[in-house]
């Protein structure tokens, strides 16, 4: 039998509007001493019941996993795997009844999406992705991380014939120390069978899921890196915080004039050359350097006028909200002053906590203080394989625009 949390009296409201957390300071108190990850029922002050969740620390107190007063177990799993499933075979129609053909690289130019996207997908801090015939779960709960094996056991259901290893790779987004036999590592397959090479809209990428962020590419750029190859003809582009080197190969096959990719870190940026090398092998339009963001800004001339920056997230919390903005100002206004006349610049937020308000005055800002003229081409977000729910709007995180700078 779950343990019971009391909400204190008018503290339901946000549940009725189906929202799928529920904050320590609207808790009146809890029967028993559930452990961290626990499963637990949540009633109003009269006693009415209202959802069932992970109960964790922090100030999202839990993690809503129905609205239904049902027993969390391996069908709930199934059932929720396979409705996110069905939503990516809507996305990806080509997908339909092809099943053993879904991890083929020969048969589909894009083997590479996310199966779920945490409060998207009803699933609220857990996230799968899957590369060719490799899928890469995160825990981003505690709750996700104790039910990890009933997870995979229900995944590898799902997916049967579409992958073949289950890659669990939680020790960085948990807050708190994982426990006993916790840590990355396979749930199903290993090593031996699994390729770390997938494909998106027909080029080819190496997947870090071993040391890489996250878990291991950036897969909700994906339609805007295919928006960003037809602005690459001719241009002379520069992919700042590159990671990988997504945008860098989509810009060579967009006929780029030259791609330089810029990251601190000198593991991604073996990673990019490699990349770069599956896809363009001996070609010399291409460089990538090991140098810190701003550093590089600074020191660069006026030679692009194609301008990527995809920062990593400057905010994670709403306390480091004002020093993520003006970080966001400076890096762009340092684009504006540099980049050629007639430059396009994609520029990115994928802080949670910034807005998309908050993220267009911050660039808004950033033009005003160049003097530059200043268009905006295109508004973007994350694909549709990233859902959000309609009754969870903090899911909305990526932010972008496309500008034209005269």
């Amino acid at each position: 039998m779950y343990k019971t949390v009391h909400l204190k009296k008018g503290k339901e409201e946000s549940l009725g509007r189906f929202h799928p957390w529920v904050f320590s300071g609207a808790i009146h108190h809890i029967d028993g001493t559930p452990e961290e990850g626990d499963v637990v029922r949540v009633v109003s002050a009269d006693g009415r019941f209202l959802a069932v969740g992970h109960i964790q620390i922090g100030s999202i107190a839990v993690r809503v996993l129905s609205f239904e007063d049902i027993t969390i177990d391996k069908s709930f799993w199934q059932q929720r795997l396979a409705a996110a499933y069905d939503v990516r075979k809507s996305i990806f129609p080509q997908w339909k009844n092809q099943k053993s053909e879904i991890g083929n690289q020969n048969s589909n130019p894009t083997n590479a999406f996310r199966l779920v996207h945490g409060e998207g997908d009803g699933l609220p801090g857990l996230v799968i992705d899957v590369y060719d015939r490799t899928a890469v779960m995160q825990a981003h709960s505690v709750g996700m991380h104790v039910s990890r094996r009933e997870i995979a056991d229900a995944l590898a259901e799902v997916l049967d014939g579409i992958v073949d290893n289950i890659y669990y790779k939680s020790e960085t987004t948990l807050a708190y120390k994982a426990s006993e036999d916790g840590g990355n590592g396979f749930l199903k397959g290993g090593l031996a069978t699994a390729s770390d090479i997938a494909v998106e809209n027909g080029l080819k990428f190496h997947v870090d899921w071993l040391g890489g962020q996250k878990t291991g590419f950036f897969v909700d750029q994906r339609e805007n890196r295919a928006l960003l190859e037809r602005y690459s003809q001719g241009r002379k582009v520069l992919n700042m915080f590159c990671y990988t080197g997504g945008f860098s190969f989509y810009a060579m096959r967009g006929g780029a004039e030259l791609v330089h990719s810029v990251d601190s870190s000198s593991r991604a940026i073996d990673i990019t050359r490699a990349n770069v090398e599956l896809n363009f092998p001996g070609d010399a339009r291409h460089e990538a350097y090991a140098e810190d963001a701003f550093k590089y800004l600074d020191r660069m001339g006026d030679q692009y006028d194609l301008i990527i920056l995809d920062p990593p997230a400057f905010a994670k919390h709403k306390d480091a909200l004002r020093n993520a903005l003006m970080g966001y100002r400076k890096l762009n206004a340092k684009a504006f002053e540099k980049i050629r006349p007639g430059g396009i610049l994609f520029t990115f937020s994928c802080s949670q906590v910034v807005t998309k308000d908050n993220f267009r005055t911050a660039v808004f800002t950033a033009a005003a203080m160049s003097g530059r003229r200043v268009r905006i081409l295109h508004q973007l977000t994350q694909p549709a394989d990233h859902p959000v729910s309609i009754y969870h709007p903090e899911g909305e995180y990526l932010k972008g625009l496309v500008l034209y700078v005269e």
